[in-house]
């Protein structure tokens, strides 16, 4: 990363965006309510899934996403 910094400046444009929203907007204080690895990862799957509809129909629109999902 020293050596190309660019590639820090795109990877918290792309990468870093999401995750920053998911804390906030979905966990509030950051924290997982579950506790364990096995409740933890469902509990990221859904904030995940929920954070990617919520981009989707965003993008999209709600007539098209419902089109699109039959």
């Amino acid at each position: 990363m020293q050596t190309h910094p660019e590639m820090m400046v795109s990877r918290r444009s792309i990468v870093e965006h999401p995750f920053g929203n998911l804390k906030q907007w979905l966990f509030g204080n950051a924290r997982f309510l579950l506790r364990q690895l096995e409740g933890a990862r469902a509990e990221m799957a859904l904030a995940v899934n929920a954070y990617n509809l919520k981009r989707a129909i965003n993008v999209l629109g709600v007539r098209q996403m419902m089109a699109l999902m039959g």
